[in-house]
């Protein structure tokens, strides 16, 4: 049968199976329908994006950690690996990566005959963007995969923060996006949140006050505020604004966010930001890494019936921006030295080459090496934007 009517019929399967089943209807048809394929398994990346997790009765394997690993290779890259076939049982493997518009859920591990044809290595290609959309849709509707993709029990604050998160990676013509939450199983307050549209692209960090519960409750409350203040069709100074307000209504000042608002501008890329505390924003532009300073406003929730002022600025193609929670920035080492503003700025020079899903990753591990190793004391939140531009 032809590579295209196997990729139909898995889409297919996949959009059809129950929920929990997605894994093993999409294998079933794979290895029924596809000659080639002798084995599929999958494999989901955990919270932290450093390790792959099999899925329960999905072949036996482990956990598979490292970018030496050709999972790991084609989790990184965005690309299929191809190990091929050969002893102890002849067969060799395909490492396709499972995405959902951009943002990367883990590897799909095919067991392989013999090499790909040209039409068979164009079809895999395809594999996991279908596969992946598929998998992303039935992801809410069962605990299956969120239980897949913890190394361990996650506290409640967490639990609640990451149900806030849009995603990790999302890409358009004119951008990809990637943001990272650390630690991954005790995070409090911080919080990143996206939404694209025809015209414009709208962004927020946020930097929550206190920690645990109570942390990740204030947040949630300022997260679905400027949501819903978006979602009227509000612009950033209005969406402070109101979120500021219903802020201030329930916590009367003792609590508040300091919080980064922005839209971008897919035309032409002028930024409007509103900045109200401190998430900080750096552009890397060539080589050169510079702050974009901003004046900075009153936190949302200090004080009511505030009228925020939006900023502007504009990106050029080939730009690249980073935004940091001050639990980044701020982080100290075991000898009580801040990893600060040198540091951070090298941390971006040197991701310069890397795509923007593995800049936040590689920037948390610099500052993690800052800090020997340790566990994180204070929520880590990195947001990086590439902007391309529109042709």
């Amino acid at each position: 049968m032809a590579a295209e009517m196997s990729l139909d019929e898995v889409e297919r399967a996949a959009r059809t199976a129950p929920a929990y089943a997605v894994p093993e209807v999409v294998a079933a048809v794979l290895v029924r329908r596809w000659p080639i394929v002798a084995t599929a398994e999958f494999l989901v990346a955990d919270y932290h994006l450093r390790t792959l997790h099999p899925l329960a009765g999905g072949g036996g394997s482990g956990p598979v950690t490292g970018a030496d690993h050709p999972a790991g290779r084609a989790f990184a890259s965005g690309r299929p690996v191809a190990v091929p076939p050969g002893p102890p049982d002849g067969t060799g493997r395909v490492y396709v990566p499972l995405t959902a518009r951009g943002d990367r859920l883990g590897v799909l591990v095919l067991g392989v005959s013999r090499d790909a044809g040209p039409a068979e290595a164009a079809a895999i290609g395809e594999l996991g963007a279908v596969v992946g959309g598929a998998l992303r849709i039935a992801w809410p509707h069962t605990d299956r995969y969120e239980r897949a993709r913890r190394g361990r029990r996650m506290t409640l604050a967490a639990e609640v923060q990451w149900q806030l998160l849009p995603g990790q990676s999302i890409a358009g013509a004119e951008f990809a996006l990637s943001g990272h939450l650390e630690p991954a199983y005790s995070v409090g307050g911080d919080n990143f949140d996206w939404s694209t549209e025809a015209d414009h692209l709208a962004l927020s960090v946020t930097n929550g006050s206190g920690q645990g519960v109570r942390a990740a409750l204030l947040t949630s409350l300022t997260v679905g505020a400027l949501r819903n203040a978006r979602r009227s069709g509000a612009e950033p100074g209005e969406q402070a604004a109101l979120a500021g307000d219903l802020v201030h209504t329930r916590y009367a000042g003792a609590e508040y966010t300091e919080t980064l608002v922005m839209r971008v501008g897919l035309a032409d890329g002028t930024v409007t930001a509103v900045d109200t505390g401190s998430p900080r924003i750096l552009r890397l532009r060539g080589s050169r890494v510079e702050v974009v300073d901003l004046e900075h406003e009153p936190p949302l929730g200090m004080f009511s019936d505030l009228a925020y002022r939006p900023q502007h600025f504009t990106l050029d193609p080939g730009d690249r921006l980073v935004m940091v929670s001050d639990g980044v920035y701020a982080a100290r080492s075991a000898d009580d030295h801040e990893f600060g503003d040198a540091p951070l700025r090298r941390a971006v020079r040197e991701s310069r080459l890397l795509p923007a899903e593995e800049v936040p990753k590689a920037i948390i591990d610099g500052m993690q090496r800052h800090q020997g190793g340790t566990e994180l004391a204070d929520d880590a939140v990195v947001v990086c934007l590439d902007w391309n531009g529109r042709s």
